[in-house]
């Protein structure tokens, strides 16, 4: 099958293509949103209805929440790739903020290029007609696929995923193939894709330090009674050393070294603390002294505090000893790490610390490992090289700092390794208003997609 002919036939159809993306992001399908709860069914059917233009067996599945999609293509033999996207958005509030209706798409010029703006567009419904497009440029040339080819959209991915895993553990058969492939991520800049191979975990802990039995007159207590706020402050102090590593005991026992091969690509991005630091208006590197930028944010583990509570917070002052205090805190983790291990270990650390006359109470926030996919698959190669092919800068594998779970959920679930790849720059505002989609990206992601399908059909 000629490659060529069907990039010719992705550029040919760019403008068509881009008016079915502007119609699926005219639906208002806000999963949180019960009053939306029909726009979720509506994405859905316009979703297979047109995958079944194309060729594929494709229906909508009832969940206990928003429906799936699945669709089957012909099985023309080689291996067999499992697609996953999501229809849903996130809300749009607040509605003030965006220049035009989040819900009437618009292309439009701007400095850096046209872009798509409306909600959804890049997170996740033009990252997923990427790939749509992609099957319906090898159709409309050949006539069939390059491979055995599944898709799966979930219409619950903005609101916690409530229906994914009973539905993918009732439907492992179905949804069992070679390799999985996720487009909900993005490039690294402008010019290099991205393969993400690494998720770190996360665990979340609040911590309340209980002294005495109510508030306090610091003027007649304040000296002899212990102050709950001190208690919690020397806790969160400790937390790190002098070198910005975690003084949990045991946090580092399993967490391994980046391997060498992974360590150079990384290097060979040419990430740059002083201007990843300098957009948010800060210029040193807090983390592990002797760690580069990219680690800190992709392979090492991390403790943040991320809300301190007690005492007087109103205007004005209050010269009070609360008798309470608290503070929310967050691990991300990295393979090898078991957050319910971890747990207990903070825990008891946090316990061996308090006065005599304090106490504490722990209320936990999730504990999920982080994913780490095996790229010996010969699929990886095949699709890096691919993209490679279509972008200026060779792709690389590289690392995420926050969390996919549906990536650990094919790999604990299905056996399956994913390969995250995604075409969404860092300033499309996702979650955000006036987000956006380059129309570079939505074209060289159709291609990246066309690329790809053909490479794994050789490997």
């Amino acid at each position: 099958m000629s490659l060529e002919q069907v990039l010719a036939q992705v550029d040919e159809a760019l403008p068509q293509a881009t008016a079915r993306l502007e119609e699926l992001l005219r639906i208002p399908s806000i999963s949180t949103d019960p009053a939306h709860a029909d726009a979720c069914v509506h994405a859905a059917d316009w979703l297979v209805a047109d995958l079944q233009s194309i060729g594929f067996d494709a229906s909508k599945r009832q969940t206990p929440g928003h429906p799936m999609v699945m669709a089957h293509g012909s099985d023309t033999g080689g291996p067999h790739v499992m697609f996953y996207g999501h229809y849903d958005v996130q809300p749009v509030d607040p509605l003030d903020l965006w220049d035009r209706p989040p819900f009437e798409p618009q292309v439009e010029d701007t400095p850096k290029g046209k872009v798509i703006r409306g909600r959804g567009s890049s997170d996740d419904k033009g990252q997923l007609m990427t790939f749509v497009e992609a099957c319906r440029a090898w159709v409309a040339v050949h006539g069939s696929l390059p491979t055995k080819v599944s898709i799966f959209f979930e219409g619950e991915e903005e609101s916690g995923s409530p229906s994914l895993v009973p539905f993918m553990t009732d439907n492992a058969d179905e949804l069992t193939a070679d390799v999985a492939l996720i487009c909900d991520t993005g490039l690294f800049g402008d010019a290099t894709p991205a393969i993400v191979t690494r998720l770190r975990g996360l665990l979340g802990e609040e911590i309340t330090i209980t002294g005495p039995n109510k508030d306090l007159h610091s003027g007649m207590y304040g000296g002899i009674a212990m102050n709950p706020i001190r208690v919690l402050s020397k806790i969160i102090a400790g937390l790190h050393d002098e070198t910005g590593r975690i003084t949990v005991p045991g946090f580092y026992d399993d967490v391994a070294e980046l391997p060498e091969d992974i360590a150079k690509q990384w290097h060979d991005l040419g990430f740059s603390n002083a201007e990843f630091l300098g957009e948010v208006g800060l210029g040193v590197a807090a983390g592990e002294q002797g760690r580069t930028g990219l680690e800190m944010i992709w392979s090492r583990p991390t403790c943040e505090v991320n809300g301190i509570s007690g005492g007087y917070e109103g205007e004005g002052f209050k010269t009070v000893l609360p008798s309470k205090a608290s503070a929310k805190i967050s691990f991300r983790l990295v393979p090898g790490q078991d957050p319910h291990a971890l747990r207990k270990s903070f825990r008891a650390h946090v316990e061996a610390q308090l006065p005599s006359d304090c106490s504490v109470s722990f209320k936990g926030h999730g504990a999920s490992p982080a994913s780490e996919m095996t790229t010996t698959h010969p699929a990886f190669e095949a699709a890096r090289g691919a993209l490679s092919d279509e972008w200026p800068n060779p792709a690389a594998y590289v690392g995420c700092g926050g969390s996919i779970p549906i990536a650990g959920y094919f790999k604990d679930i299905l056996g399956m390794d994913a390969m995250l790849i995604g075409f969404g720059k860092d300033d499309d505002q996702i979650h955000s208003p006036n987000e956006k989609y380059d129309l570079s990206s939505f074209h060289k992601g159709i291609r990246s997609w066309v690329r790809i399908l053909d490479a794994i059909s050789k490997t």
